[in-house]
């Protein structure tokens, strides 16, 4: 004779368990990141070097520009000329950045030399000519940002510029096709190679008619401060439609 065996309905802790144990197979473990220079704590380091008031601030976004930027250069921030470049391409909508310099800055805007052959940027800006430049220092605990559409340089503006930069960068400007896939290093530096011939014994060399100066004309500028408890202090400069600049506090 054969016993009936019973099946037993887990318990509602072995249910939980068991469900606990399914997620974590199918699901990737979370890590939460130390933030650095806060003793390995799970604290982010707080913000104590400065705050910022409306009447701190100059009424032209630009001059206030100036004002900051050459206050990071006498507190001797890493090349405070550095700053984040993003682009966004449509229809799809995908955003790229990437790290370049700041080279001028007037009423006219925020301008910044690449190559718009055949990089990412390029394409980006074909499709939407709107791009936003974040500032970040450090050492002062400041972020600017600046939104606005962009445009190209005129080549005799860009020459003006690119006739600074050291041979072996305008050298460069003409071989690399910014973005396309290498082989190796030897076809880069074959293409450098080609370039250099082409113009041997030459000191002046034209501007690439694919490289040059893009223009953000900033619509939107913002400066922000670092404060304690993330309790930042943002004020942020919009076009009032009279040729004017309004600004506001706003929340962080």
């Amino acid at each position: 004779m054969y016993k009936a065996i019973r099946i037993v309905q887990p318990t509602l802790t072995i249910r939980r368990t068991l469900a606990t144990m399914s997620s974590s197979q199918s699901q990737p473990t979370r890590r939460i990141l130390n933030p650095s220079g806060t003793n390995d704590s799970l604290q982010a380091q707080q913000y104590t070097k400065g705050e910022l008031n409306i009447d701190q601030l100059h009424a032209d976004p630009i001059k206030q520009f100036d004002i900051w930027f050459q206050h990071a250069q006498d507190e001797k921030v890493h090349q405070p000329e550095t700053v984040t470049l993003s682009t966004a391409e449509l229809p799809s909508g995908r955003v790229s950045a990437r790290m370049v310099y700041l080279k001028e800055a007037d009423a006219r805007g925020f301008v910044i030399y690449s190559n718009w052959g055949t990089s990412r940027k390029s394409t980006d800006v074909a499709s939407n000519p709107q791009a936003a430049l974040t500032f970040w220092w450090h050492e002062l605990e400041r972020q600017v940002r600046i939104e606005g559409p962009c445009e190209r340089m005129e080549a005799e503006e860009s020459q003006v510029y690119y006739d600074t930069r050291i041979r072996g960068s305008r050298v460069g400007a003409w071989a690399s096709q910014q973005s396309k896939v290498l082989r190796d290093r030897a076809e880069l530096e074959g293409q450098v190679a080609e370039v250099e011939r082409r113009f041997e014994g030459e000191e002046r060399i034209p501007v690439p008619e694919f490289w040059g100066g893009l223009r953000v004309k900033a619509e939107m500028v913002e400066f922000w401060q670092g404060r304690p408890s993330r309790l930042h202090d943002r004020f942020r400069y919009t076009r009032d439609g009279e040729g004017g600049w309004k600004i506001d506090r706003l929340s962080p």
